[in-house]
């Protein structure tokens, strides 16, 4: 039996009276050379891994590629730095085959988000995936969720 692992990210943003600005749906990414390897130490329980619970955005759109191990220009200030998601498991085609990652950040200040990514720790650490989202602005007081899915079929 072979195991397939993708993923998959969607950012939504929406203004301070809770009206949509704008969506990317879920768009599939492109987990890392360093993130299939840790996912392995995960299942072996070998090398002491960490696991995937941190969301990031950027500002950079640089393709994604295997190679990378971390966004190209995380962003770290106005209200959208790095942190810690809400991680559940989901059901896709079996039961509990997906990991969710879901992180809703309030912008005190604006950017242009270009690239995302989910991580095994608050600062540094393993890059599992990244994705270039294409030119999305956020503006202060807007609400940015990203919903980050690996799915395991």
């Amino acid at each position: 039996m072979k195991v397939k692992i993708t993923g998959s990210v969607r950012l939504v943003c929406r203004r301070k009276d809770g009206s949509l600005k704008w969506d990317t749906g879920f768009m599939k990414n492109v987990i890392t050379n360093t993130g299939f390897a840790a996912l392995a130490g995960l299942a072996g329980d070998a090398d002491a891994q960490t696991a995937f619970t941190y969301l990031a955005v950027g500002t950079d759109d640089t393709a994604a590629a295997a190679a990378q191990s971390a966004l190209v220009a995380e962003i770290t200030d106005t209200g959208l730095e790095r942190a810690a998601a809400t991680v559940t498991r989901e059901t896709t085609t079996q039961t509990n085959d997906t990991l969710q990652l879901v992180k809703e950040w309030t912008a005190t200040g604006s950017k242009t988000v270009e690239e995302v990514g989910v991580f095994n720790d608050a600062s540094a650490g393993i890059m599992l995936g990244r994705k270039v989202t294409g030119s999305k602005a956020v503006a202060v007081d807007d609400k940015l969720t990203g919903t980050y899915q690996i799915k395991f079929a």
